[in-house]
């Protein structure tokens, strides 16, 4: 009998014991899906200076997308500094997004991860393909008016009119046909993509420099008139949203001191 009682008393304490160590380690998985949890439901952090930049573009996907985001903005070349010297920028480079417990750089990296996280980047690989066929176009003359206001003063109207002629002739008939071929009302499958964001950035970018520029492109003028329409996009329009003015004389003397860019080189290089 004392046997069996002391068989019987050993096997609740080994049970027991099994339990509690179950119960240990049931409570610290949750414990580390709950922290998980909280790192992938904070707020985004953009670091850039206050301007719109490569930065913007991840703005526009993020207000796309509905997501609420926080700014570090560099007021001075010590904050830059101080960002470089926490060993989170890789490259010494911005834009850098804070998100799910990351420090992203490099633009297209960014953009591609918010577009995927977001459904925003297509259904399938192929959807996905054309997706980055239309995005890397846009990007080229996103980049030819990102660097316009620094061009040269005498080659300034030269320049524009190379811009506008890129864009009317090479750039806005691509996305014209996608659209009237497609049938759709955006340029991939039958939703909102990344491509549709980015191309009415550009089209508003490009009105900017010249308004009526869309007068021939009777897809891309219903294109546009749609896709503002959308309440987050709507929202990211108005007046006081984190969206960023074009760049001018003031904004580009702030980032010079920031990143201490050579005015003269930036100028020479883009003309």
């Amino acid at each position: 009998m004392f046997a069996l009682s002391s068989c019987i008393q050993g096997g609740q304490q080994e049970e027991s014991s099994s339990t509690s160590v179950l119960v240990r380690l049931f409570v610290l998985s949750c414990l580390s899906e709950n922290q998980e949890l909280r790192i992938m439901a904070a707020k985004p952090k953009l670091y850039y200076f206050d301007g719109r930049g490569r930065m913007e573009s991840v703005r526009w996907l993020l207000a796309a997308a509905g997501v609420e985001y926080e700014e570090v903005l560099f007021q001075t070349a010590e904050d830059f500094k101080n960002l470089i010297k926490s060993g989170k920028l890789m490259y010494d480079q911005v834009p850098m997004v804070e998100m799910d417990g990351m420090s992203i750089v490099q633009t297209r990296a960014i953009l591609k991860y918010i577009a995927t996280k977001y459904n925003l980047y297509g259904k399938d690989l192929k959807e996905r393909a054309i997706i980055d066929m239309y995005v890397e176009g846009m990007r080229d003359l996103n980049d030819m008016i990102m660097f316009f206001p620094f061009s040269l003063p005498e080659e300034k109207q030269k320049i524009l009119n190379y811009i506008l002629e890129r864009a009317t002739q090479r750039f806005f008939p691509v996305y014209e046909k996608a659209l009237k071929d497609h049938g759709k009302n955006y340029l991939v499958g039958n939703q909102l993509s990344w491509a549709d964001v980015q191309l009415l950035e550009v089209i508003l970018m490009v009105e900017e420099l010249k308004a009526g520029v869309l007068c021939a492109f009777p897809k891309l003028q219903e294109f546009k008139a749609r896709v503002i329409k959308l309440p987050r996009i709507q929202k990211f329009l108005q007046p006081g949203s984190p969206r960023k003015p074009p760049v001018d004389d003031a904004s580009f003397e702030v980032s010079r001191k920031i990143y201490k860019i050579d005015k003269n080189f930036v100028l020479k290089h883009m003309s």
